[in-house]
């Protein structure tokens, strides 16, 4: 294995004292430009970067910022919001040369105790927090520590409880990028009505989840709105798997007065829909439309294409590292919203059979 270069490499090669170089490179005064420029352009020659361990030591960045997962790891491998959100996250941060450390954990206690031993061993600048969830302890515990945050998915309204200010008016604890889950679900739940459906079921993610709760909630409040029947429209939780969105479309189908009409919280879920219902024999759309609440590839080369809501996941990443750079910077915490996901209706939405 190549030894990685060293200070003292540098010196040897530019004809000068290892102190010489620490200032060089540390923007120090104490050293001509002339000489300044030649220990640079040597140090580049010889691939060397600066321990970021030793840097968050001596009280400097440490040049990377962080993200943990408290997911069942066995949801993510086919989940593609995921890896669209990274690859937003990572165009903004490579820019600026900042590196993504990222853990996968098994549930919010492990997490908090990641952001706690990353705080004391200073191997991040600040984190990103994801999946808010119904009084949610990591706002306060970030803000606690000092380690700057943003909070991916969390409401920018008062008293979301989401350990944000209750309702005081005093603003958020720490920044939050956010889209508008209600409108979104609004939008769904019109355009189904507007299709003639009355029985609808919303086949959501975990329970405790805040952006789950959002969408619960709204799907009630547009059904009381609309005037349609109570328990006809409805959410069933899953973990957002393949596996339980196929289950849960199976109990759901088998009611004696099955639903008309399934809205999914992923696309995986609504491509296992999908083909539980071929699988059953029950056309979409048929006898069935369906809905998936994030677009993807699955959504457009599944048949048919499925209705979904769109918007754009790599963007709302790079909103999300480009609000903690401004954190880092030294702003204060503030809420942004993302652009409001659209419907875009396919060919697996449509008017439910008249007897049926």
């Amino acid at each position: 294995m190549a030894r990685r270069p060293t200070i003292k490499d540098i010196a040897r090669r530019a004809g000068v004292s290892e102190s010489a170089v620490s200032f060089a490179l540390n923007g120090r005064p104490g050293v001509s430009e002339q000489t300044r420029a030649r220990i640079r352009r040597v140090a580049e020659e010889l691939g060397w970067q600066p321990n970021s361990a030793a840097r968050a030591l001596s009280g400097e960045r440490s040049g990377a910022v962080g993200l943990v997962l408290a997911r069942p790891a066995h949801t993510l491998g086919v989940e593609s919001f995921f890896l669209q959100l990274v690859s937003g996250i990572q165009e903004v941060l490579s820019a600026e040369r900042i590196a993504l450390l990222f853990q996968v954990v098994e549930d919010i206690e492990a997490e908090c105790a990641v952001h706690r031993r990353w705080w004391a061993e200073r191997r991040v600048d600040g984190v990103l927090v994801v999946d808010p969830r119904t009084n949610d302890p990591r706002p306060e515990l970030l803000a606690g520590l000092g380690l700057p945050a943003v909070l991916i998915g969390g409401y920018g309204g008062e008293g979301d409880g989401e350990g944000g200010d209750g309702g005081r008016g005093e603003g958020p604890s720490v920044s939050r990028v956010w889209a508008d889950d209600t409108r979104a679900m609004t939008e769904v739940l019109d355009h189904l009505h507007g299709l003639g459906h009355r029985r609808i079921v919303h086949i959501a993610g975990l329970p405790g989840l805040a952006h789950t709760a959002r969408r619960v909630a709204a799907l009630r409040a547009e059904a009381e709105r609309l005037g349609l029947p109570a328990g006809q429209v409805r959410s069933v939780p899953t973990d957002y798997s393949d596996t339980e969105g196929a289950a849960a479309t199976r109990r759901v189908l088998a009611e004696p007065e099955p639903p008309t009409a399934l809205v999914y919280d992923n696309d995986v879920m609504a491509v296992a829909g999908s083909a539980v219902a071929a699988e059953l024999g029950i056309p979409v759309p048929g006898r069935l439309s369906i809905v998936a609440w994030d677009d993807s590839a699955l959504c457009r080369v599944t048949h048919p294409r499925l209705t979904a809501l769109v918007r754009d996941t790599a963007g709302f990443g790079r909103l999300a590292a480009e609000e903690l750079l401004a954190v880092l910077a030294g702003g204060p915490p503030r809420a942004r919203e993302s652009e409001l996901p659209r419907l875009e209706p396919r060919e697996s939405t449509s008017p439910p059979p008249a007897a049926y």
